[in-house]
């Protein structure tokens, strides 16, 4: 079985290091432009540049994350983007945008290409028609259970990178418009503002409040450390650590807590969780835990309700409070600089330990049992609960850790009358390096002691002498700059075999697809198709009507769907089974090249995004016009609900039928639940009457499913 590959975060190179020197085999990172953590540090091209070359040097490959929904006008930009990462030996690009899946593929046919968890990948059958597409790895949906990843894994040959660690979104990914519709900052752009992390109610139709905290939606962080042997089992090639906007404190100890357990599943057959860096991991960041939909928990210990940011771990209680000054009992050791949150009820404080008393006496740190006093700028209710929330000393112990260093061994022969010779290993490269040959000693002959104390002092180079084979003739000599030279050399050597060259090749892109003809018509999404509706086409989720068949976003099987019959499908599965395949907006659909692709698969009408605006959608159609001289088929929703999220989570079955979400603005979002998953709709009801025919879009949609 081949070794699972740990794939860390890095949104900063402090970041980046840190993940290095805890023993990340793999790390993703994003670019200031194209990366769906547009609010993390991110790296500009030069900064990339020098990433790559760090991580290869330690045998660690970077994948950039190019994630996010792709507008007409930035094709250009992009693809400079990615000739730039490419030429510059980067290992992989991490995709969401479809279009420029197939622009890329076209473009440039060595560079290795994963879907992102944002092109919402849940099945086999999505799995191979990214194969058919040309990807080396598909990120797969964080709903997806192990059991199905086993399944999935056995039946491709594409590899399968699996969330296993960090937070979770309440929604599938790619299919949140909430931010979106909402806040106008697009999650698929990188934008996302969490509006799943903010205070709602849930209510029931008397409009009572069901829910017993204040954060329905969000969720606990997933940890998979329990469940680590069945992900190994699984076959998943990868296992992914969420974290990119985390701290490099953070990054360091999860991946080396993933590291360790790993490692210990190959070596000695069991995971082994080192509990004491979990500890220290819940100091930095800590959410509560789930074993997520990954391992099928139960959905009420997948939300954490009651608190939405981190928690850290409990530190004491407030035993008094008195003039200004809070006194509290510890049950754990602390610091000065540390970080404090008090909880008590619906009251929440955040402190740092600037200054601390113990026994009326300042001091720098305290231990269990210990009582100590701060002073505080608002008054803390009796037996409040304390939360350390920043552990300072372990901030500082993290920062004193060395950087990794590569065994090499070192063979050389010194022989009389012959060219010294020295051969380098690291276990991956091999290689000989020459020198002069060595001169008769005249007074003082070279020993096998001094060539190898010269030649382990290998300076700030990355490497460590770890062994060493002399073959030395008796009597003779070497100057010191000849030994200097050849440890240069094998350094310099090393460095750019580990560094490694880019296989860089670039083709034109071309697609031959169909021509539509240009027309006005007007279509409907209803829940039962109804004889007086005056429309050119007609979705209705009911399958015993004659309509054209909405399919649900999310698919187990197509084992009870007619090929023949014509189906408005949400995702990408379905054109590994089904013939007569209409697009729904969750395609995402933001360029014309997705139009292209989507056509050429066999897509006989495409709904655009939702997140698109009149000129955008002109931009698409012109562009589609000049390049491939063809009319696409495209479909605008303009009037209805719109779905801002859609979850596993069936929040019917944790409060009851009937309900709506209200967030702390009163806005009231209804919410459905099909075939077991929940649809959130906006509040709003979206009513554009705007002249897309104009532009060339032949089809006008109404919503009235809800």
């Amino acid at each position: 079985m081949k070794k699972i590959e740990l794939l860390s975060p890095a949104g900063n190179m402090e970041c980046l290091k840190n993940a290095v020197k805890a023993g990340a085999d793999a790390i993703y990172l994003g670019g200031i432009l194209f990366s769906a953590r547009a609010f993390a540090g991110n790296f500009n091209d030069t900064e990339i540049i020098e990433a790559i070359k760090y991580c290869h040097l330690y045998g660690v490959k970077v994948y950039v994350t190019c994630n996010i929904l792709v507008y007409e006008r930035e094709v250009d930009k992009f693809i400079n983007y990615i000739r730039m990462l490419h030429q510059n030996n980067v290992d992989g690009i991490i995709i969401q945008d479809l279009g420029m899946v197939s622009l890329i593929r076209e473009k440039f046919p060595n560079l290795e290409l994963h879907a992102s968890t944002q092109m919402h990948i849940h099945n086999l059958d999505g799995v191979k028609v990214c194969e058919k597409l040309g990807l080396k790895r598909v990120v797969i949906a964080r709903e997806t259970p192990v059991d199905v990843i086993k399944n999935i894994v056995d039946n491709t040959n594409l590899e399968i990178e699996v969330f296993g660690h960090g937070s979770l979104c309440v929604s599938y990914s790619g299919q949140c418009l909430f931010s979106s519709l909402i806040g106008n900052r697009s999650a698929n752009r990188g934008s996302c503002t969490a509006c799943c992390r903010l205070p709602y109610n849930i209510l029931n139709k008397d409009n009572q409040k069901l829910n017993e905290g204040n954060y329905p939606l969000s969720m606990k962080d997933l940890n998979s450390l329990d469940n680590l042997d069945k992900l190994i089992e699984s076959g998943a090639s990868s296992l992914k650590i969420e974290g990119r906007m985390k701290s490099k404190e953070y990054v360091y100890v999860v991946t080396k807590i993933y590291r360790e357990a790993i490692d210990s599943y190959y070596e000695q057959g069991k995971v082994i969780i080192n509990h004491n860096l979990l500890d220290k991991l819940k100091r930095i960041f800590y959410r509560e835990y789930t074993k997520g939909y990954l391992f099928n928990e139960d959905m009420k210990n997948i939300i954490n309700s009651k608190y939405p940011n981190h928690q850290g771990i409990n530190i004491g209680k407030v035993i008094d409070y008195q003039n200004n000054y809070a006194f509290v009992k510890l049950n754990g050791d602390i610091s000065i600089f540390d970080g404090l949150r008090i909880i008590n009820d619906n009251f929440e404080y955040g402190h740092i330990l600037n200054e601390f008393y113990l026994n009326k006496k300042l001091v720098k740190e305290a231990h269990k049992n210990d009582i100590i006093s701060f002073k505080t700028n608002k008054k803390i209710p009796m037996n409040s609960q304390v939360l350390l929330t920043k552990d300072n000393s372990l901030i500082e112990e993290i920062e004193k850790i060395p950087d990794r260093k590569i065994p090499i061994k070192i063979d050389i022969n010194i022989l009389k009358d012959k060219p010294i010779t020295l051969k380098v290993s690291d276990s991956i490269n091999e290689f000989i390096l020459e020198s002069i040959i060595p001169e008769i000693s005249k007074n003082i002959p070279i020993t096998k002691e001094v060539i190898k104390d010269k030649l382990s002092k290998l300076g700030n180079s990355i490497y460590y002498l770890k062994d060493i084979d002399i073959n030395l003739d008796n009597n003779l000599f070497i100057n010191m700059t000849i030994l200097n030279n050849l440890k240069r050399e094998l350094i310099d050597k090393l460095n750019e075999l580990r560094i490694g060259k880019s296989n860089f090749i670039e083709k034109e892109y071309s697609l031959n697809i169909k021509d539509y003809p240009k027309v006005n018509k007007k279509s409907i999404l209803v829940r039962n198709k109804t004889n007086d509706l005056n429309y050119d086409l007609i979705y209705s989720e009911n399958k015993d009507d004659d309509a054209i068949i909405k399919l649900p976003k999310v698919m187990d099987n197509y084992d009870n769907l007619d090929i023949n019959k014509e189906y408005l499908t949400g995702e990408l599965g379905s054109f590994n089974k089904l013939k007569n395949i209409y697009c729904d907006y969750s395609f995402n659909v933001t360029n014309s090249y997705t139009v292209a692709i989507l056509h050429s698969m066999g897509a006989k009408l495409i709904t655009l995004s939702l997140e698109l605006n009149y000129n955008m959608i002109k931009d698409i159609i012109d562009n589609y016009h000049m390049r491939y001289k063809k009319h696409p088929n495209l479909e605008v929703i303009i009037k209805g609900r719109r779905e801002v999220m859609t979850l596993k989570t069936n929040l019917n079955k944790i409060y009851e039928n009937n309900i709506t979400l209200e967030d702390r603005f009163k806005n009231k979002y209804p919410i459905r639940e099909v075939n077991n998953l929940t649809y959130i709709y906006d509040y709003k009801l979206l009513d554009d009457n705007t002249n897309y025919y104009e532009i060339g879009v032949n089809y006008l949609r109404e919503n009235r499913e809800i």
